[in-house]
């Protein structure tokens, strides 16, 4: 339930252009529905008159989108509603890793039913107990180990059911241009917004911009003061309070900060797209609206963003205003992986006249952009397999086929399949066909190899391995269309921008 300004019904409205009066073909706003599969998410109850009454979260949802300003002071009965936690419980994977607990998905749906209405009962009387993430560590591309949290299975659940909740208020908040891990938004959608943006505008420099340790350096005060822009619910608040003040558990020491969030829970990613929201998204609509003279394209995924300038000295006084905004939050460009490099059509042309190299390159989730032409002669941005994610995860292959090496062949198969149908569905993009080629011939080659070594007399000649391959192996082919084909689909309807 929300306030009194929130409890008349109203129309809902399709779309909310926060940009008004100009129009940027990189953010439109992209239509979202239900997430599939979770009944009590359903915009309208089935009654007997049919008469589609809004649901709960639904009027919540209605309220947010009628007054970007109101707060909702009324929150946490949707939290601990068992049927909403019982979907997140669902919704967790089955053989994740137990917390400090030891808590197990299995070992806790023994007794699901009695487990929920107690858990709902503590959240209810405030008598829940947020416990610290265990701290795991996963290897990068670029050798160095990602530090992740491991939170408990009640943790996981109950965050969960408040990212469903926060969703349906800050959904109708967040710009367009930010797609990292919200609903209905993939990777592949802030890609083709980017490569659209450079083609269609006046793009002629590029600033790649990483944020250093983002998670690691957030602040929990400012945190708390944004959210309450919108979370009137101080019990609501106290929750997400006690998840980041629960710490760490590594080595078997808990550590506490007043920054940061670990990385691997749900509310985690809400939680920096809320931060970002206000110290990035909001100051960046107004920087462009009011300081740019300009086009101006700007996509952001998580703490990795790019934004494209029309001329350079607003690219550079963008940058300068922007380490300043950051550093007032707490936050800090990284100097290594920060670059404004010359990028566009006229790119590679205008250093050519001056005596210049070829245009600089920059990475952006997982590809590498690069200024390219089409067989008949148009500009577009070639999107080809980073270099390390590319040798990093045929390093990954190849150590996983030394440990699995005397596995019967169709374990090793399946195991196969899974990784290269994987990496062909995310990187197969067009003009990409070379890069995904080459990952499926490596991928057979360590097979072989690997197959080779079950013992000294072992020879697998490549007519057998062909079978193999063919029987186990998906093709390398490109999977996804081109961004403007898919970007006219989504965006199609005359959809106001971002």
């Amino acid at each position: 339930m929300v306030n009194g300004r929130g409890k008349s019904d109203g129309p809902v409205v399709p779309g909310k252009p926060p940009n008004k009066g100009r129009v940027w073909p990189a953010e439109a706003v992209e239509g979202r529905g239900l997430t599939k599969g979770n009944s009590h998410q359903r915009n309208a109850s089935r009654t007997q008159s049919r008469s589609g009454a809004p649901s709960a979260l639904e009027r919540v949802r209605q309220a947010a989108r009628r007054d970007s300003k109101q707060r909702f002071t009324a929150l946490l009965h949707h939290v601990y509603d068992v049927a909403r936690l019982r979907a997140a419980y669902l919704a967790v994977k089955r053989d994740a890793s137990a917390g400090v607990d030891g808590e197990t998905w299995r070992h806790y749906g023994e007794s699901l039913e009695e487990n929920l209405r107690d858990l709902a009962g503590r959240l209810k009387r405030g008598a829940y107990r947020a416990k610290p993430v265990r701290r795991v560590y996963i290897p990068k591309a670029d050798g160095r180990q990602r530090p992740l949290g491991v939170p408990t299975l009640e943790d996981k659940i109950v965050q969960r059911a408040v990212v469903e909740v926060l969703n349906a208020i800050y959904e109708t908040d967040f710009l367009g241009f930010s797609y990292g891990f919200r609903p209905g938004r993939s990777p592949h959608r802030a890609l083709d917004a980017l490569a659209v943006g450079i083609q269609r505008k006046k793009v002629n420099w590029v600033l790649d911009a990483d944020i250093r340790s983002f998670f690691d350096t957030l602040d929990h005060g400012w945190l708390v003061k944004f959210i309450e822009h919108r979370i009137g619910d101080r019990r609501v608040v106290r929750l997400i309070q006690k998840w980041l003040r629960a710490g760490v558990l590594e080595d078997g020491k808990r550590a506490q900060s007043e920054v940061g969030t670990p990385q691997g829970g749900s509310i985690s990613p809400l939680l920096a797209n809320i931060y970002l929201h206000y110290v990035f998204d909001l100051w960046v609509q107004r920087w462009r609206r009011k300081g740019a003279h300009g086009d101006v394209v700007v996509v952001r995924f998580a703490d990795d963003f790019v934004v494209g300038f029309e001329h350079h000295d607003e690219a550079e006084r963008f940058l300068a205003e922007l380490r300043g905004r950051f550093t007032r939050f707490g936050l800090e460009l990284h100097p290594d992986k920060t670059r404004l490099i010359e990028f566009g059509r006229f790119a590679a042309e205008r250093r050519r006249d001056r005596g210049e190299g070829k245009p600089g390159t920059f990475n952006f989730l997982g590809f590498t952009h690069i200024c390219a032409k089409t067989r008949d002669g148009r500009f577009t941005v070639l999107r080809q397999t980073m270099r390390k994610r590319l040798a990093g995860k045929l390093k990954e292959v190849r150590e996983e086929l030394r440990r699995r090496m005397h596995h019967p062949i169709p374990e090793l198969g399946a195991y196969l399949r899974s990784v290269v149908m994987g990496h062909i569905r995310y990187y197969g993009v067009p003009m990409n066909g070379r890069a995904i080629g080459v990952f499926h011939k490596e991928v057979c080659r360590h097979w072989r190899a690997a197959m080779q070594r079950r013992s000294q007399k072992a020879h697998v000649p490549w007519d057998r391995m062909k079978r193999y391959i063919t029987r186990w192996l998906p093709p390398a082919r490109v999977c996804h269309p081109y961004p403007p084909v898919r970007y006219g689909v989504i965006t199609q309807g005359g959809s106001r921008m971002r």
